[in-house]
């Protein structure tokens, strides 16, 4: 059997087990050993098995994913979500909309010191959830709004999903970390925009609140203090070189331990299942890893990388031609896996074909993360969706997935801007 064809059978095998709910890391490790076998011998695909996994686990730079998954599990725990929302709800929850505006600011906020799009989604499917539904807001409406504010997780600092998408590609993380950062502020403010929107051309679909005391006001803005001081000495040393991403990671953990303590927030028993919480996402991150390198390696020894370049860039529908059909493709694959499996499988086949056209290798990890914000909302399979519907039992797909359908066109909107204007993701970047 020719390598090609070996490729082909690859894929196809691997899309079969996945339908078949077998864990995408497991998967994948066991089509690119199987694979690398054939083509090359039992025993060279064996000990790349245990190189790979031995390398993957104690290579330093991947130590920045268990620090940050510390750092946003201790975060969580600490309960600075429900100060992030009460603090926005006090400013803006008596405007028409304004519990969204809360929300959308509050997810933003803590995505900023999470990086997980599904842990901003089910925090605030808890928190925000049940407050707009006692002040009127419609179901619909409600989950969207959450749903859309979760993907914030993906895009602002520090993003799991970018540093993998760094150590994959071994561009500069702390780059990557900087160049999402205005992308992120514009998907703030543009749902905010939407939210404002509904409100104007609906004006009876949304209520309004009472304005709360100047003073109620101050208090709940000071009680915001720790996470913004967390979120401004993490991304602040990488901005001015302080530290490496690694070590940002290190600090960003000591540093939210240390303010849950001093705040006593923080108990045993919460120190406990922080640890054990970010040890089992790590462990799950680190087995996607590991079966993509694999899984990788295979790829490299059918040449399909540049197979996939050659045959992409004849195509004759020039650069963003090209760009529009990897977008297109990142939508419809939206619709069948998660972000994480998403950017692990395809970004060492398609970032070939990036560079050969010559687009800037951070500002296509910016695009690809925001597309990839894209399919944990839309139809039919959203994981942003499908996590508030494990948290909010009393609503339908359908109604979350109406919710959703006016931050899905801001987002298509957004994702043209930025195509458009590289210079909102890189200008950051390019002041390091």
């Amino acid at each position: 059997m020719s390598p090609d064809a070996v490729a082909v059978l690859g894929f196809v095998t691997l899309f079969a087990l996945m339908l078949l709910r077998v864990p995408v890391g497991m998967a994948m490790g066991l089509v690119g050993v199987t694979g690398y076998s054939y083509l090359v011998g039992l025993t060279p695909a064996l000990k790349m098995v245990g190189q790979t996994s031995m390398r993957t686990v104690t290579d330093y730079t991947f130590g920045v994913i268990p620090m940050f998954l510390l750092m946003g599990a201790l975060v969580s725990s600490s309960g600075v979500s429900r100060e992030l929302f009460r603090a926005a709800h006090t400013c803006f929850g008596h405007l028409r909309g304004g519990l969204g505006f809360a929300t959308i600011i509050a997810c933003g906020g803590f995505a900023a010191i999470s990086g997980s799009s599904v842990a901003t989604a089910a925090t605030f499917a808890t928190v925000a959830y049940p407050e707009m539904r006692r002040f009127g807001y419609p179901q619909s409406f409600s989950t969207g709004v959450i749903a859309a504010g979760g993907t914030l997780g993906a895009m602002l600092p520090p993003s799991t999903v970018l540093t993998v998408y760094g150590i994959i590609t071994q561009q500069d993380i702390g780059k990557l970390f900087v160049a999402g950062i205005l992308p992120g502020l514009l998907a703030m403010c543009m749902y905010v925009v939407t939210i404002g929107l509904i409100g104007y051309l609906r004006p009876g679909f949304l209520p309004e609140g009472q304005p709360k005391p100047w003073r109620e006001r101050l208090i709940g803005l000071r009680e915001v203090w720790a996470p913004l001081t967390l979120f401004a000495f993490v991304i602040g040393g990488l901005y001015g070189g302080l530290f490496t991403p690694t070590e940002a990671g290190g600090v960003g953990a000591c540093g939210a331990l240390i303010l849950g303590l001093v705040r006593r927030r923080l108990d045993r028993e919460k120190i406990l299942s922080s640890l054990l919480q970010a040890t089992r996402t790590a462990a799950a991150v680190f087995t996607v890893l590991i079966g993509a390198l694999l899984f990788g390696y295979f790829l490299t020894i059918t040449q399909t990388p540049q197979k996939v370049t050659a045959f992409l860039t004849g195509l004759g529908v020039g650069p963003y031609g090209v760009l529009a059909l990897i977008m297109v493709m990142y939508l419809v694959l939206g619709c069948l896996m998660d972000s994480m499996a998403m950017v692990i499988l395809t970004v060492p086949i398609i970032f070939p074909v990036v560079t050969a056209l010559g687009f800037d290798p951070i500002w296509f990890g910016v695009i690809i993360v925001m597309t990839v914000e894209l399919g944990l909302i839309h139809p039919p399979v959203g994981m942003n969706v499908f996590v508030i519907k494990s948290v909010v039992k009393d609503v339908s797909f359908s109604t979350i997935f109406k919710g959703v359908i006016p931050f899905i066109l801001t987002d298509i909107i957004r994702l043209v801007i930025l195509i458009a204007f590289p210079v909102i993701a890189l200008w950051l970047p390019s002041r390091m």
